[in-house]
């Protein structure tokens, strides 16, 4: 029995997908945050505007939406702090380097946060500018500290990023120690300049503490029993809601486990970032608030506690002047973010705010504060004027360093 070799003619193959493109990209951690960094100029060009084609891309590049919550399929890694991109370029704004925009990309949904910016990330703009040429090389010193002016521009303000260099590059390697970060590095310093939002006051609804009337009807705050909280509701740094921890059942020295192991408290922490939100002038009605995932932050704060963070490092009462519980799109954050910290700092400039009162009470121009992995210090100064509080400055010290640099390769179909 003879055997026929049966071949395929081109009509008869399936048609062939989109090939990959390739983009070039830099991996880099900033404080406690990894995210994809690009050049504006090295997008395809349909990416270099804002609109569909860019989220697309960005949303392929980090491997979202995944049902399953890995991004096994791209850059991201599954958490918010690791679900990040920033795009770059040669400042617009007069008396600026480079102009920074990021994008918080979700895990499983489609979609792409532009509503804020990413404090910890912030601390690796300085040192991708000056390694990609953004910075004029006549601001950069062979050695020393390069001085980066940077426009952020979610939310249209000025930071200061303060960036070691040795022998012409920047220095990246060092001795300085970030919780939450499990090896050392260069320390760098952020200066967060007037971060309160410009449009609109520092605490937009006039109070420094309101009560949120939380409606039965919930099943989120039936069920904890919870009818109303105090809340400091605040608009520096990124807009951020503080409850008092033991308002709403919880100690204020929680890890991550203890809340995001439970689908209920993760619920009711949404619908009262919700709720926020709404307070805040935001979002119209509650259910506004799930496409803007970023913000507002939620936390909850207390008076300072004795407990063993994350890597197991013994955090005493006394090296904290307060404890700081945040989360970020939908989840307890493992250390504390960049924006909040700013936030923690300013609210605890004022006095009466419930940040303020958890660390004393009294006047302070910086805090430090304990996170799940273990404390940070944040500075800023706050002033009263014409009944309206204002923020001068905020600022920290974080570290930066390059993961991996080249290209990332998506399908050319994908955006």
């Amino acid at each position: 029995m003879s055997t026929e070799n049966k071949t395929h003619s081109p009509q008869q193959l399936a048609p062939r997908s989109a090939p990959q493109v390739k983009i070039a990209a830099t991996y880099m951690r900033g404080g406690t945050s990894k995210g994809v960094f690009f050049n504006l100029t090295d997008l395809p060009q349909a990416a270099q505007v804002a609109g569909a084609a860019r989220d697309s891309l960005l949303l392929r590049v980090i491997g979202s939406p995944d049902p399953y919550g890995k991004q096994t399929d791209g850059m991201g890694g599954a958490t918010s702090s690791t679900s990040k991109t920033v795009i770059l370029s040669k400042s617009t704004q007069e008396n600026h380097d480079v102009d920074y925009l990021f994008g918080q990309v979700a895990i499983d949904k489609p979609f792409v946060d532009w509503s804020g910016n990413c404090g910890n990330l912030t601390a690796a703009v300085g040192s991708f500018a000056i390694s990609n040429g953004l910075v004029d090389a006549s601001r950069v010193p062979q050695n020393g500290i390069a001085v980066v002016r940077i426009w952020q521009a979610n939310i249209n303000k000025t930071i200061i990023a303060h960036v070691p260099m040795t022998n012409g590059e920047v220095q990246e390697t060092g001795d300085f120690e970030l919780d939450g970060v499990t090896f050392p590095a260069a320390e760098v310093l952020v200066e967060f300049m007037a971060p309160a939002d410009a449009d609109a006051a520092m605490f937009p609804t006039g109070n420094v503490v309101d009560e949120l009337v939380l409606p039965q009807s919930i099943p989120e705050f039936s069920a904890k029993g919870v009818e109303s909280v105090k809340a400091t509701m605040i608009n520096a740094g990124i807009p951020t809601i503080f409850v008092n921890a033991a308002d709403i059942g919880y100690q204020g020295n929680e890890l991550q486990d203890d809340i995001n192991s439970d689908p209920q408290a993760l619920a009711f922490f949404e619908m009262l970032r919700a709720h926020g939100a709404v307070k805040m002038g935001l979002v119209n009605h509650i259910d506004e608030a799930a496409a803007r995932q970023h913000t507002p932050k939620i936390a909850f704060v207390s008076a300072p506690s004795d407990y063993t963070s994350s890597s197991g490092k013994a955090i005493a009462s006394t090296d904290i002047d307060l404890q700081v519980r945040a989360l970020s799109m939908g989840k307890l954050h493992h250390a504390m973010m960049g924006t909040a910290a700013v936030a923690i700092g300013t609210a605890a400039a004022v006095e009466g705010s419930l940040v303020n009162l958890a660390a004393g009470g009294t006047p302070r121009t910086q805090v430090v504060f304990g996170h799940p992995s273990g404390t940070l210090k944040v500075g800023a100064e706050a002033t009263l004027a014409d009944n309206n509080w204002q923020v001068n400055k905020a600022s920290m010290s974080r570290s930066a360093r390059v993961l991996m640099e080249g290209w990332v390769r998506i399908p050319g179909d994908s955006f």
